[in-house]
């Protein structure tokens, strides 16, 4: 239970940091590292995508630390995202633990638990994986 609240919190503390902060620094003239029109691209995404990648991020290692902060930036309305947050810290902590007992009780997985890790580190890698080689074959075709 514990873990759920610190997982919805720690969302929403980054939703209201990038809510609070993300349109101030897209204010200023482009910088080396924040332009505006990842903030507009951001914004554009959410409008589509951004249930749905706010239940997502929380497996997809990196992107779970800054999804809720470009929602928040990208003005993401909190009703929708507090929806979301709690349904992927509900996801994220419960459903994930709940594996974690259920597969370690598995004869099967005592056996080869490096090898089971280490595809667990390669599943949630994955999707960033296919994102940069997709975002690199539709830059070859342009």
């Amino acid at each position: 239970m514990l873990s759920f609240v610190a997982a919805v919190a720690g969302d929403s503390v980054g939703y209201w940091f990038g809510h609070q902060v993300g349109p101030k620094i897209f204010a200023r003239e482009d910088s080396w590292l924040l332009k505006k029109h990842h903030l507009l691209s951001a914004q554009k995404f959410y409008e589509r995508h951004g249930a749905k990648t706010i239940v997502l991020a929380r497996f997809v290692p990196f992107v779970r630390t800054f999804a809720p902060i470009v929602a928040g930036a990208a003005r993401m309305p909190y009703a929708t995202f507090i929806i979301y947050n709690l349904l992927g810290g509900f996801l994220w902590t419960v459903g994930i633990s709940s594996l974690g007992y259920f597969l370690g009780n598995l004869p099967a997985v005592h056996s080869r638990y490096e090898t089971v890790i280490i595809l667990i580190v390669l599943a949630s890698l994955l999707p960033v994986i296919i994102h940069f080689i997709q975002h690199r074959l539709q830059k070859k075709q342009a």
